[in-house]
């Protein structure tokens, strides 16, 4: 019976952590959706996704957890099995997915990236729609940063009419007509500010997918554990 507890606070504790790398997933996803929707629309439709990802990803990982939760608290073998082969899914998913990462990684790929990213923001700040206005505007101004690579892309933008300011949005201190004053604008472009972004979204996704695959694999262990605990005990109360 105290082993049976025993390996059962574990499969909670294991199962906890688990749970709260999906709670965590969809928290970044959610507090970063409307910024990854204005990285969008500045430096391609593609960043816009990834917190939709985050999201889902955070959701199935919660959902398969509560799934591990009441196998475990209910001692129902059937639905503690299903959690197993799901989290054993995952794991595989997540290997394949490791794998395909480490291949895209490599230096042609990065460049090509890069390069779609600086094709994209160079095009929005020379047209500067008006449809883009608005995004453009709120990346200058949460990033501190001004123009495609630096203040003086506006110069040369055509949907920009005054090429002999920046928009307000490019000023420490946004005021209206602050732009004209292109020295106290940012200098430094938004590429590099959305890249750094990115970079540390990257860190912090990448160290909750770590805590998550450990955890994975201890949750596995447990609940294979778990699974014949509840078995042998529902047979010994049949005899």
């Amino acid at each position: 019976m105290c082993s049976f507890c025993s390996i059962k606070c574990w499969f909670v504790f294991f199962n906890g952590i688990f749970l709260a790398s999906g709670v965590a997933l969809i928290t970044i996803g959610a507090l970063q959706y409307s910024t990854y929707s204005q990285i969008g629309t500045f430096a391609g439709s593609g960043l816009s996704k990834i917190a939709i990802v985050l999201i889902a990803v955070g959701a199935v990982i919660a959902l398969v957890s509560i799934l591990g939760h009441c196998g475990a608290f209910l001692n129902n073998s059937t639905m503690v099995s299903c959690f197993i082969c799901i989290l054993i899914i995952i794991i595989l998913l997540e290997i394949f997915t490791g794998a395909a990462f480490y291949i895209f990684r490599s230096r042609t790929a990065l460049l090509q990236m890069n390069s779609g990213i600086n094709t994209q923001a160079r095009a929005a700040v020379y047209e500067y729609s008006p449809k883009n206005r608005h995004a453009i505007n709120r990346i200058q101004e949460k990033f501190s940063c001004c123009g495609a690579d630096t203040y003086t892309d506006w110069s040369r933008s055509v949907g920009w009419g005054n090429h002999e300011a920046v928009p307000d949005s490019c000023c420490p201190e946004k005021r209206e007509g602050c732009g004209h004053d292109k020295d106290k604008a940012h200098k430094k472009g938004c590429i590099s500010a959305i890249k750094l972004f990115l970079l540390k979204n990257l860190v912090w996704v990448g160290g909750v997918c770590i805590a998550l695959g450990i955890t994975e694999v201890f949750g596995v262990i447990v609940g294979v554990c778990l699974c014949l605990n509840i078995k042998r005990k529902n047979y010994e109360n049949v005899d």
